[in-house]
């Protein structure tokens, strides 16, 4: 990528519904607000290692600038970006962020029963491997 992204999402790359999610996202971000890196990867971990967190998480990871957002404000913040209506699902803000983080957590933790497991992470296209900013799995990956 020739300049740094905006924000930069950490997806579950062995995801098939994870997968889908960034398709959707880039399909809707038409201004590039975000570049994509599987958490398998050596950028996410080293995202991760610089803002304290863990490699081992189970959600989507949403770093922008120096902040960092997971769960539901992960998803949230992203949708603020989009193309679209997509803005408007901020109204859910006003659901307590236990609530949100719960129902995410919920749909988290089915989602490889519910929409499948990949057996490694999918390579972009030539046109979008531009927005990913690292496809390699680190040593400590599952």
């Amino acid at each position: 990528m020739s300049k740094q992204p905006e924000s930069i999402v950490l997806f579950d790359g062995v995801c098939n519904f994870c997968d889908q999610a960034v398709m959707f996202i880039v399909d809707r971000d038409r201004r590039g607000h975000f570049a994509f890196a599987p958490l398998q990867s050596r950028t996410a971990a080293r995202l991760l290692s610089r803002h304290g967190l863990s490699t081992s998480l189970s959600t989507m990871v949403l770093v922008d600038g120096e902040r960092v957002y997971t769960q539901s404000s992960a998803a949230l913040r992203i949708a603020r970006k989009l193309d679209g209506l997509w803005p408007l699902l901020s109204v859910l803000w006003l659901i307590p962020k236990p609530l949100r983080d719960a129902a995410y957590g919920y749909f988290a933790a089915h989602r490889y029963q519910w929409f499948g497991r990949l057996d490694a992470c999918r390579v972009p296209t030539p046109e979008l491997r531009r927005r990913f900013l690292d496809m390699s799995v680190s040593e400590a990956s599952p």
